[in-house]
């Protein structure tokens, strides 16, 4: 049941832009272009808009250099028609933050580096209205295959008891199981050798049952502040509870694979689910089932000020990435960037706020009601 709709407005309406420097997302338009050219265009939401209608803008981009903040927004004023995503129960959207974590890793297992991040299995597979059993929920995107059976994949505890030993798919072990857990939710890493070497994993899949917050599992049973939680004080807990550690994170059944990336660049962001490099501040999570990746979106947040030094969130932003906590038209992750001070950034980034899509004027006109 579609629960929002896209309502069309104009550049002047939207409060913050004319302090707004774009100028960041022309590098990103260039590497959309080049991805949907070379490989495959990106899958359609259910709002409807496709990379044929996101084309045109990327095109123009391709073609064109801002010479400063004015001109950035002059370009999207010029091909773009901002659409409020409105929800229909009017209640505001809603912002959290992510990252890409830094993590000290050994290339063998040994008594100090015991967990591993795993590559994905031989017997997960995708899953879509073609070979989906009928007794298995919609909202399973993997699965396990194996003697022509599919089934449910084993969970993040049946994974921790062992399924996987034995296989070889360990990429790395880090130090902590809650700092593999927490790459788990960012889905991507920094991954630091011993020997000071430096890579980089990004997400390649998963076990497929449904993400489970265990900030709010920690808040029903009264161990943490409901308004005080953050990605730091949930690990601060889960450091000083060690025995309670594995019940907590088994609440969590999703479970991430990775897979090696390239390291090249490090100065720019990890790729995502867009296949492209995020840009730090200026790359959004959203529902992959309603928004297609590569569409700019402005976002407007009055109580989200910690990330322009007190000045309230106004910032065009690109759709470049999902995740299995982002469910709603109006629900967005802000990529914050990489490192220690990119994560205390990100985990304390859970505020309401608005959301305009800038459709292409061409499919514009067609989204209007």
């Amino acid at each position: 049941m579609i629960d929002y709709i896209p309502k069309p407005t104009t550049f002047s309406a939207l409060v913050g832009w004319g302090e707004d420097d774009p100028s960041p997302l022309f590098s990103a338009m260039r590497d959309c272009l080049d991805h949907v050219e070379a490989v495959k265009p990106y899958r359609a939401g259910s709002l409807g808009l496709t990379t044929e209608d996101l084309l045109p803008l990327l095109k123009a981009a391709a073609g064109f250099s801002p010479s400063g903040p004015e001109s950035a927004r002059h370009f999207f004023e010029k091909h773009c028609t901002p659409f409020m995503i409105q929800r229909l129960d009017e209640k505001p959207g809603f912002v959290t933050g992510f990252f890409e974590p830094e993590v000290d890793v050994s290339d063998h297992q040994c008594e100090i580096y015991r967990y591993p991040f795993y590559r994905r299995p031989l017997d997960l597979v995708d899953i879509d209205d073609g070979n989906r059993p009928r007794s298995m929920d919609p909202s399973y995107a993997f699965a396990r295959s194996r003697d022509g059976k599919i089934d449910l994949y084993p969970d993040r505890g049946e994974i921790d008891r062992g399924y996987l030993d034995g296989q070889g798919l360990e990429i790395a072990w880090a130090k902590s199981k809650v700092d593999v857990f927490f790459t788990h939710v960012q889905g991507a890493a920094r991954l630091r050798y011993r020997d000071g070497r430096m890579a980089r994993i990004t997400y390649a899949g998963k076990a497929g049952h449904a993400f489970s917050a265990i900030g709010r599992l920690l808040i029903d049973r009264g161990d943490i502040d409901a308004a005080t939680v953050s990605m730091q004080s949930i690990r601060d807990w889960l450091i000083g509870n060690p025995a309670k550690v594995d019940e907590v994170l088994w609440h969590n059944r999703s479970y991430i694979f990775f897979r090696e990336a390239a390291v090249e660049g490090l100065d720019r962001g990890p790729i995502a689910a867009a296949k492209v490099p995020l840009v730090a501040g200026r790359s959004l999570a959203v529902d992959r089932l309603i928004h297609t990746f590569g569409f700019p979106f402005f976002i407007r947040s009055e109580t989200l000020t910690h990330l322009d030094a007190g000045k309230p969130f106004a910032r065009t932003v690109m759709a470049l990435d999902t995740g299995s906590a982002i469910i709603g038209p109006a629900r967005g992750d802000i990529f914050t960037g990489s490192g220690y001070d990119a994560g205390e950034q990100a985990g304390t980034v859970k505020h309401t706020a608005d959301f305009y899509i800038l459709v292409p004027k061409a499919a514009a006109a067609r989204l209007s009601p």
